[in-house]
């Protein structure tokens, strides 16, 4: 006469929250910020730029060159010389078109950064720009 249910709770087993589903929401949404992030590719060189008052901000993708006071143009950390502005430039803008920003220290010689700017024009650069920093005050 007495046939009882048994119910999930009478068997003893543990009942829980599945978190296989949340974990791979967390995994979608973490390449999905990884993928869309944009990384910005420093000069791996700390330069004293000169003040401008039409100070912007630098563009996101561009071909970030420095120059320091010493007279050495450095890409991505290392020294490339005047000689190599040229060949890099070219190399880059085969991928995208992109601008040329000068990064040049306020000690540096007028004379190599004439040269750097025409280097990066002969490289087929068509927006070639310096970077400043805004007056304080």
């Amino acid at each position: 006469m007495g046939r009882f249910r048994q119910t999930a709770a009478d068997d003893g087993s543990d009942v829980g929250v599945d978190m296989s589903p949340l974990m791979d929401c967390v995994f979608i949404l973490l390449i999905f910020f990884i993928v869309t992030t944009t990384f910005v590719e420093e000069t791996g060189i700390e330069v004293d730029k000169p003040q401008a008052a039409s100070s912007v901000q630098l563009e996101k993708t561009s071909i970030l060159l420095a120059l320091t006071e010493k007279g050495e143009v450095v890409y991505g950390g290392r020294e490339i010389g005047v000689s190599g502005v040229q060949t890099l430039v070219k190399r880059m803008l085969q991928k995208e078109d992109v601008p040329v920003i000068i990064q040049a220290d306020a000690a540096a010689q007028s004379g190599l950064l004439v040269r750097v700017i025409d280097e990066a024009k002969l490289g087929g650069a068509t927006k070639v720009s310096l970077a400043t920093r805004k007056p304080q005050g």
